[in-house]
């Protein structure tokens, strides 16, 4: 029997506070891992990489870690406008499909074009609540 309401506390893997009542179990609704499982302190969380597409003004810098939050963190920006699972071949291709926009290095100048393709990206949720979701797949072996 599957019902939807508050999780008994906020998720311990990406805070989420709904889910889904599965049987006995709380499942969160944000990112799928099951309420009340923590992920084991003593192992690593694993590696998920991501494209990411940060706007600062108007120019978007396309690049990609295996550590998005430390990532970012370190890059002044204004708004992260989308993540796209991937590693360095998906941000190599995205450079080469942007090139005739870009300013320099891994910056872009922000086109109609360049902004319809990360909204297209956000459309699939928000790219932390993604990333969420891409972790808690992969700590339940489905990745």
């Amino acid at each position: 029997m599957l019902s939807d309401g508050d999780l008994p506390g906020p998720c311990h893997l990406c805070g989420g506070g709904s889910g889904a009542r599965l049987g006995a179990a709380w499942i969160c609704s944000a990112c799928g891992w099951r309420y009340g499982d923590v992920p084991d302190g003593d192992l690593p969380l694993p590696q998920i990489e991501v494209v990411y597409y940060l706007r600062f003004d108007r120019r978007v810098k396309i690049g990609t870690s295996r550590r998005p939050r430390q990532r970012l963190a370190a890059i002044r920006h204004d708004e992260l406008l989308a993540f796209e699972r991937g590693g360095r071949s998906v941000e190599q291709q995205r450079h080469r499909d942007w090139s005739a926009e870009r300013e320099g290095g891994e910056w872009f100048t922000l086109t109609d074009a360049l902004r319809a393709h990360t909204d297209a990206l956000r459309a699939a949720g928000d790219p932390w609540l993604l990333y969420a979701r891409w972790l808690s797949a992969a700590l339940r072996g489905e990745d």
